[in-house]
């Protein structure tokens, strides 16, 4: 999820300084919604668990995107799946994303430790190569969606800012504690609203122990559509995340995330878009001096798999209300 959020501010910017273009994206249709305000761009929806699936599936895919005469192929995912779809297209000019794995590797094993090219900037380096210069610097987002009834019901009170928090991520290693986040959800819902994302039955449970617990806290996991949850994440003052998918999607729509790192690092290339880099609060390298043990957060050393508690839930807190207190300034 995360990897297709971080696409999209790119895809806008192409057909914004390239208005002439016409992209097609083809992807999982739960992801169409990523995609609705961008002009020029459609969504070809990929059954990959059903007619599209194995080298057969692929195979008819590529025969139903070769009748929509395209003239190159940007593939922005380099996986294995891409490499045989991107064989079926033979004739065609393809440009594959470069991962850079071997400055990865060198981070990842410490015989490199400096910030790698973005991801976003790996997006626009492909599009570079087939012609299409991109400029990311002066970025533009959507305008937040005016909420429904049913989205209002998740904010308690309209005068105070709201603060979106997402505190789970696909590895233990790249979360924060439970506990500490439970002190830092204490403190902030005396002063805001507090939306929680997450999905499946243990975070279900988790957030909504948590929305019991204090007031002003909504959570919104298990209850909502993709596109619901975007117009709600558009109209978040701040959004408190992991190293995870929820925050490239807040950060695609121009919302300011704060990042919370374990034994991942955004040198990596994987920190939200547009952010400076003091909204993202790293694990202590004194502490933790391998850090990053990987780029994924799925290989770490004995011990390290808590590093994420060492950012304080007193910086963290503190953090959010600087940001809340520089909008309400502005």
């Amino acid at each position: 999820m995360g990897d297709v959020a971080m696409t999209v501010p790119v895809i806008r910017a192409l057909t914004e300084q390239h208005p002439k273009i016409k992209i097609t994206v083809v992807t999982r249709a739960f992801f169409n919604p990523f995609f609705s305000d961008l002009k020029n761009v459609e969504v070809y929806s990929a059954d990959l668990k059903g007619k599209h699936k194995g080298v057969l599936g692929l195979y008819k895919l590529s025969k139903e995107l070769k009748v929509l005469d395209f003239d190159a192929v940007a593939d922005l995912h380099n996986v294995l799946r891409s490499k045989i779809l991107k064989f079926f297209f033979a004739g065609k000019k393809v440009v594959q994303l470069d991962k850079g794995r071997a400055e990865k590797k060198a981070l990842t094993s410490g015989k490199l430790v400096q910030q790698l090219k973005t991801t976003h900037q790996r997006y626009a380096d492909v599009f570079e190569t087939l012609g299409y210069s991109v400029d990311l610097s002066k970025p533009k987002f959507p305008k937040p969606k005016q909420l429904s009834k049913n989205l209002n019901k998740f904010i308690s009170n309209k005068e105070k800012r709201t603060i979106g928090i997402a505190p789970f991520a696909a590895h233990q290693s790249k979360m924060y504690p439970l506990e500490k986040m439970e002190e830092v959800i204490a403190k902030l819902s005396k002063d805001y609203n507090i939306i929680l994302f997450g999905g499946g039955e243990k975070e279900v449970e988790v957030l909504n122990r948590f929305e019991s617990k204090f007031n002003n806290v909504s959570s919104i996991a298990g209850k909502l559509k993709l596109e619901e949850e975007l117009n709600l994440i558009s109209s978040l003052d701040v959004m408190l995340s992991m190293d995870s998918g929820n925050a490239h999607i807040a950060a695609m729509l121009g919302i300011k995330v704060i990042t919370i790192w374990g034994v991942t690092h955004p040198f990596a290339g994987f920190a939200p878009f547009n952010q400076p880099s003091d909204y993202a609060l790293l694990a202590d390298r004194e502490q933790y001096p391998l850090i990053p043990t990987s780029v994924y957060g799925n290989k770490f050393p004995e011990a390290y798999e808590n590093a994420a508690a060492s950012v304080s839930s007193e910086t963290i807190t503190k953090k959010v209300k600087h940001l809340c207190s520089k909008s309400e300034a502005a």
